[in-house]
């Protein structure tokens, strides 16, 4: 049976201070028992409006446990429990009604400060109902308590993760800088953004992208660290948000490096993938392999012919870019492009695997390649190349060649890599056999890609991006692309594939 508290008739009352735990449970009054301040959640919980109507119904389903600092008059919710003792505050102030004046509870007895934080902390991390960022401040809280508790002027971290693992909530010391990061840099930076949930995951990716663009900043632009980190600061300030996207956070730290050094945007966004990876760049030996094999293709139509130069070295090997035209007519002017602005930005559901939905008309079809297409190019350095098409071809057009700077600054890998995943968009769009007349109007006057098609000028083509030996592709694609990209890049092809297949199965011109 439980041990009642005796209810005052003054507001004067003062609770009995408890020297040991009590076997029995006690009935106290709300009015004497205060909310733990160091409570671990900083904002409003989510379910309180779904604890407060089920305690209105059906009373509290389980006691709270309480607990009393040395001296104190009050006391204080030991381990949880703090948003149940605000509904039935709340629900006395409203009603009046005498059963929500008291509460059963178990009372622990005082150990120290940092004993109940941490039993606050471990009883909402076992609800699943904390963010990361407040997960992180009650470890730095609860640090400096361990100080206190210790007479310690500093905990050192392997003392932290000891002191924490001893009180049943243990963190591994990359986890305690992950959260003594999201505190101490990005809280003041990205409030909203966090204080909405983000997780460890996306602010362990802008601690590392921090700290590789501001190397990336240190070789390549004037001043010292401190105007990267006014620079870092400014960007997250600008898109701090609920909707928070860490893409468009490194995309403005691309831009504003590209303009402080003067240098194109594509090495930029490729110096920073290399240095994210840990990769080390360095200038390669820029030797293009020009002359592609020229096999003919039976077709209705008249081909496309590329004509190459006399003075190509025989015996170098290419790339196929002969491509005939299609059947189709190409005399249908451009229409109105109906992709949304940007392609979508991360997405990883795969048109092959099992379980998805394949679109199955043109137009979907279409929208899928572009953005897919568009999502390949923006992480490799060359997103600004892909372009939507409407109503005709793949969805999408490269506008024009990778920017040639990308050989002074980039190691053969990467340019390879780039080059040859250029040749793959290419080949998923057309670009080199669809009819000129279709295809060159879409591109930019002055794209090389464009006159190279015009004039079909397969050596002007080839003296502008770096064409490696098709054997090349497993090792340099197949095997070194990073499982995201490798999967849009499968899912593009199969894409190209069922654009054609639906076309021929419904006598439709793709390119008319």
């Amino acid at each position: 049976m439980a041990q009642k508290v005796p209810i005052p008739s003054t507001d004067q009352f003062e609770p009995p201070i408890i020297a040991s735990a009590a076997s029995a449970p006690l009935i106290v009054e709300i009015t004497c028992i205060q909310p733990y301040e160091r409570n671990p959640r900083h904002t409003r919980n989510p379910e309180y409006d779904r604890i407060k109507d089920s305690i209105r119904g059906n009373g509290l389903d389980q006691p709270l446990v309480i607990t009393q600092r040395p001296d104190a008059t009050d006391y204080i919710v030991h381990a949880g429990g703090n948003t149940r003792l605000m509904v039935l505050k709340e629900l006395f102030d409203e009603t009046g009604d005498p059963r929500y004046a008291q509460v059963t509870c178990v009372f622990r007895p005082w150990n120290r400060e940092s004993d109940v934080l941490l039993a606050h902390l471990r009883e909402n991390d076992l609800r699943g109902s904390l963010t990361f960022i407040d997960k992180a401040r009650a470890v730095l809280d609860a640090k400096q308590l361990f100080a206190e508790d210790l007479d310690l002027k500093e905990v050192p971290l392997r003392r932290l993760e000891k002191e924490l693992r001893n009180a049943g909530y243990s963190i591994s010391r990359p986890g305690i800088r992950l959260m003594w990061y999201a505190v101490e840099r990005l809280l003041a930076l990205i409030p909203q953004a966090l204080e909405a949930g983000m997780g460890k995951h996306q602010v362990g990716r802008i601690r590392v992208l921090e700290s590789a663009s501001r190397n990336l900043w240190q070789r390549h632009c004037a001043g010292d660290g401190g105007v990267f980190d006014d620079v870092f600061a400014a960007l997250c300030r600008r898109y701090d948000g609920l909707d928070w996207d860490t893409d468009l956070l490194q995309v403005a730290i691309e831009t504003e490096i590209a303009e402080e050094a003067e240098i194109s945007i594509q090495t930029i966004r490729v110096a920073l993938d290399a240095e994210l990876a840990g990769r080390e760049l360095v200038i390669p030996e820029f030797v293009p392999i020009k002359e592609p094999p020229q096999p003919e293709r039976q077709g209705d139509g008249d081909p496309v012919t590329l004509e190459v130069p006399d003075d190509h070295d025989e015996g170098e090997v290419g790339v196929n870019l002969a491509g005939e035209a299609s059947v189709y007519p190409a005399d249908v002017p451009i229409e109105p492009q109906d992709h949304p602005d940007d392609p979508i930005a991360d997405a990883s559901e795969s048109l092959i695997d099992a379980g998805h939905s394949i679109p199955a008309d043109l137009k979907s079809l279409r929208g899928r390649a572009w953005t897919l297409a568009a999502r390949i190019a923006q992480r490799n350095g060359i997103g600004d190349r892909v372009k939507p098409l409407s109503g005709k071809g793949l969805g999408y057009v490269l506008s024009d060649v990778p920017d040639h700077a990308l050989a002074d600054h980039l190691d053969e890998d990467s340019l390879a890599q780039i080059c040859l995943l250029w040749w793959q968009l290419a080949a998923c769009s057309e670009m080199t056999f669809a009819p000129v007349d279709s295809i060159a109007p879409t591109l930019p006057a002055d794209s090389v890609l464009r006159r190279a098609l015009e004039d079909q000028d397969a050596g002007l083509l080839f003296d502008n991006i770096w064409t490696l030996d098709p054997g090349h592709i497993g090792y340099r694609i197949w095997y070194s692309l990073p499982d995201r990209d490798w999967r849009d890049l499968l899912n593009l092809m199969d894409t190209y594939r069922r654009i054609r297949h639906l076309a021929a199965d419904t006598g439709t011109a793709i390119w008319d």
